[in-house]
């Protein structure tokens, strides 16, 4: 059939989806398309001009480092580091203050934006005040746009609402909040009244204190108890020295004692002065005459006998025994012994009297001085002791004299501070203040453009999705794609301006067995050849 175009599928040919198919399936559904297109954009001129208008007011706050408190520490002095720069946690933290609901929820209650009805008062469901109230802080976090402003220390503020004086109010309302709420979280609340309790507290103690300590005074008649103590330790060391002087000298006596009586028992009392030696003359005389009368009498003997006559050898042994008891007499002297008193034992005497008399008197003094050093001793320990009140009385009056001069200075610190925050001088300004916006942020010739094109884009998706969900086969090329068959020829169909069929039922030919691609093509028919 060479007035047939054979449309064929192999190896060799390409299906694609063409503008042609494209364009078709808008005209197999035209009056669906016509149809939706036509409400959307019925219901987009609607909405236009049913929407209200939309202003939005705008504010900007500065946070800045221009006032400095002291911190409020039980410290002696406030060690305070100034920072130069504003770091982004605390540019972060004063967003946070901004959005917190503390604040909004003042905001939401002074410009009355808890009253407003919603669709449910309409039906008769009616909320609780405080549900209303949640339910505008939920709408006012959402409406508010709050941003950081690029390489600054700006925060912007935006409000959009349908009236533009109201969209005023609300920022203003919000930075006054906020800027009570940065003076709540930065400064203790009754911090004034706290450090005025405290320090007039701390002056009565410290006049109770002084009271304590003149009356102490008083009963001590006016005399330090830590100078007396001073005065009566260096008696009491003196006298402790001169105590153990004396003890000192008592050993030194007593063991002076204890040698001179060694000594003494050592030394006879009396001694030899002088010593002569003499012999017997009477003896020595006595025995000499008799030799004498001995001698005359041997010579007379020896005038009438020989020597060898008994008797005058008698007389000769008488003789020999007298010179023997003379000689005898003359070896043996008699002497003479004089003795008087020893003075080194008299000395002895008196240095040892003299000795314990020394002891007796050291004995007496060292009890004296012992008396005495006991006596101060006991003043030392008593005086010790009332030093030791003073003292506390001393520190008692310095803690409260230190207490009291800190509180005056951390109240004088935050009646500064209170002064400061009731003139407003923060460290957070608004630099830019709200006013009433006259030119609406939303368009209405934008949104009606926007509308349309949505419109479009809706119809065309609700054609597609008809077509994709239609099982039938419209075009050659779905026949060859889904039954991967050759189609032979293709017969199509177009309806008249009536809608109906030409002749029979069936759709006019162009002679060659295609119709027009603007005519749409219907249904597909075709004789079919196997493969083979």
């Amino acid at each position: 059939m060479a007035d047939q175009d054979v449309i064929t599928s192999g190896s060799g040919h390409n299906l694609s989806f063409t503008l042609r198919d494209f364009v078709a399936i808008g005209f197999r559904h035209k009056r669906l398309l016509m149809m939706c297109f036509a409400g959307l954009v019925l219901g987009t001129i609607v909405a236009v001009l049913l929407m209200p208008p939309k202003y939005q007011a705008v504010t900007k706050i500065l946070v800045k480092r221009e006032r400095v408190d002291a911190v409020v520490t039980p410290q002696r002095t406030d060690n305070m580091q100034v920072k130069e720069d504003i770091s982004e946690e605390e540019l972060n933290s004063e967003i946070e203050l901004i959005q917190s609901d503390d604040v909004l929820r003042k905001t939401v209650l002074a410009c009355g934006l808890n009253k407003r009805k919603s669709l449910l008062s309409y039906v008769g469901i009616k909320r609780s005040p405080d549900e209303m109230t949640w339910k505008a802080i939920v709408r006012l976090k959402s409406d508010l746009k709050v941003e950081l402003l690029k390489k600054s220390d700006v925060i912007s503020i935006a409000y959009t609402s349908s009236n533009p004086q109201l969209a005023k109010r609300v920022l203003e309302t919000l930075s006054n909040a906020y800027i009570e709420k940065h003076l709540e979280v930065h400064r203790p609340a009754e911090q004034v009244e706290f450090f005025e309790q405290e320090t007039d507290l701390y002056h009565k103690n410290l006049q109770d204190a002084e009271e304590r300590l003149k009356k102490f005074a008083d009963e001590q008649g006016g005399v330090a108890p830590q100078l007396a103590r001073d005065i009566t330790l260096q008696k009491l060391n003196d006298f402790s020295a001169t105590l153990e002087s004396t003890r000192a000298e008592m050993a030194s006596t007593e063991q002076r004692i204890h040698d001179l009586e060694k000594q003494l028992g050592d030394t006879p009392d009396r001694m030899t002065t002088q010593v002569r030696e003499s012999d017997d003359a009477q003896v020595l005389e006595k025995l000499k005459s008799t030799l004498m009368g001995l001698e005359l009498k041997r010579t007379e003997l020896l005038t009438k006998y020989q020597p060898t006559y008994a008797l005058v050898q008698e007389v000769d042994k008488q003789i020999a025994d007298t010179h023997t008891a003379i000689a005898a007499e003359e070896s043996k002297p008699i002497k003479e012994e004089t003795t008087d008193q020893n003075p080194t034992y008299n000395w002895l005497r008196t240095e040892l009297a003299k000795a314990k008399a020394d002891y007796s008197a050291l004995e007496a003094r060292a009890a004296a001085t012992q008396s005495i050093v006991t006596i101060y001793q006991a003043n030392a320990r008593n005086l010790e002791e009332k030093g030791l009140i003073q003292q506390d009385l001393l520190r008692s009056e310095k803690t409260n004299e230190e207490n009291y001069l800190l509180y005056l200075k951390k109240q004088e610190e935050a009646r500064m501070a209170e002064a400061l925050d009731q003139r407003r001088i923060l460290n957070v300004a608004i630099a830019e203040a709200p006013n009433v916006p006259y030119t609406p942020t939303n368009s209405k010739l934008l949104f009606g453009f926007v509308g349309i094109l949505l419109s479009a884009v809706l119809s065309l998706g609700v054609v597609f999705g008809v077509e994709y969900m239609d099982t039938s086969f419209r075009t050659p090329t779905e026949v060859i794609s889904e039954l991967n068959i050759p189609v032979l020829a293709a017969v199509p169909h177009r309806f008249g301006s009536n809608g109906n069929h030409n002749g029979n039922g069936h759709p006019p030919s162009n002679g060659n067995g295609n119709g027009p691609v603007d005519a749409g093509l219907e249904s597909a028919v075709g004789q079919t050849f196997s493969q083979n």
